[in-house]
């Protein structure tokens, strides 16, 4: 492995800074004090700073040593959110914060590219000007979006874009990146099925919402198999049913919630249509009603191939092509996806091992993504942040 050592002299005090934020975790759009951190150190280190795209987002702009006069400029994103859970660690870092944690890692991806940038600003040994995107709110809020509604890239523009997140489960030391589709869309549905309510005891005098709910649950999943190609993934998932007061009351309604998620629009568009086409028959085949509603929030991750191959190849020159895995496509969610609509790039992942880094008083559950024993791998930081500085070099050096 290939590290910078100067990167690596420095990791010691990046990680402290990352366990400073972990310590004090804000969820989405609150992130001050977070915005506030990495803006100090932006500044300490010579790096100009815009502040407030997307709410708390903060953006550095690190030139090169032609002044940025080569016209080229590349984006570099972490996220800084955290998650609305209780943390069960009790390690010295765990959060202060009840009810809020930084359980996807967003703490170690910030550090990640303030390593990056205090080495990129030091040396300068590049021409062209680096982007660096710190953005809010990417549980759930689209922060992404609201940047670039802001005008993230017309303020700074860039030819590409690119974001790494941890991923727990792969072997440190690894990282992996694939063309295409690798982070599913996330869409939610609701659907009020409107009936007749009741005495459970004379239920001929009702429109049981309940029976027709059940058929519904069953029916959405006839659209993954025997209307969705078996080549095209999609998942339809109800997650909450909630009707009902009493034993002996038939209810007037039953509300049925959940998600939905896909590779592409073009399947997400028939999951859609054929949803509602079976809420609203089901419904008149029982003389009952229905209101659907249907929530597209993020769409599908999908790395560009020509920027997934370039990103490919600088990792295999700092890991070696053995550390270089097939990026698993996932369905969970990503709003890295808004900037990659805007923008060619590629969303990659950096391992974050199977949990053995974690202190004593790490909680007794695994370490995954969004759950209360989680951390981040310190060990990482290196890592990513030497993958950083060598995809923006190598991207300003190309002809």
């Amino acid at each position: 492995m290939h590290t910078i050592d100067a990167i690596t002299a420095q990791a010691a005090s990046i990680a402290a800074l990352r366990r400073d934020i972990h310590a004090h975790p804000e969820l989405c759009y609150e992130e001050q004090r977070t915005a506030d951190l990495v803006a100090r150190q932006l500044t300490a280190w010579g790096i100009a700073v815009h502040r407030g795209l997307g709410q708390t987002g903060v953006v550095g702009t690190i030139v090169g040593r032609d002044g940025g006069a080569s016209g080229r400029a590349v984006g570099l994103r972490a996220d800084m959110d955290a998650l609305p859970m209780h943390e069960s660690n009790t390690f010295a870092h765990a959060s202060q914060h009840p009810g809020k944690m930084h359980a996807c890692g967003h703490d170690g991806h910030t550090a990640m590219l303030l390593a990056a940038a205090q080495y990129l600003a030091q040396h300068r040994d590049f021409d062209g000007t680096v982007q660096l995107i710190f953005q809010p709110a990417e549980e759930g809020g689209a922060g992404a979006r609201a940047m670039i509604e802001d005008g993230l890239f017309e303020q700074f523009p860039v030819e590409a874009v690119f974001g790494m997140h941890n991923w727990p489960g792969m072997p440190a030391g690894s990282m992996a990146v694939s063309p295409g589709p690798v982070m599913a869309s996330s869409n939610e549905f609701k659907i009020t099925i409107h009936g007749k309510g009741g005495h459970a005891a004379m239920p001929s005098n009702c429109i049981d919402p309940v029976p027709i709910a059940c058929q519904m649950v069953q029916a959405f999943q006839t659209i993954i198999t025997r209307n969705k190609k078996p080549i095209d993934a999609g998942v339809i998932s109800v997650t909450m049913v909630h009707t009902g007061e009493a034993t002996n009351v038939v209810p007037d309604h039953c509300e049925l919630q959940g998600t939905v998620r896909t590779f592409s629009t073009e399947v997400l568009d028939l999951i859609e249509r054929r949803m509602r086409q079976v809420a609203e028959h089901t419904c008149a085949a029982h003389e009952a009603t229905c209101t659907f509603e249907f929530e597209r929030n993020y769409p599908p991750t999908i790395n560009t191939p020509a920027e997934a191959a370039f990103a490919r190849q600088v990792m295999v020159d700092i890991v070696g092509e053995a550390q270089v895995l097939a990026q698993e496509p996932t369905m969970g969610a990503e709003d890295f996806a808004f900037m990659l609509q805007a923008k060619p790039g590629a969303y990659c992942f950096i391992a974050n091992g199977d949990g053995d880094h974690r202190a004593l008083g790490h909680g007794g559950g695994p370490c995954t993504l969004h759950n209360p024993s989680y951390d981040f791998n310190d060990e990482l930081i290196p890592l990513g942040a030497t993958y950083w500085v060598r995809l923006a070099q190598a991207w300003l050096a190309r002809p």
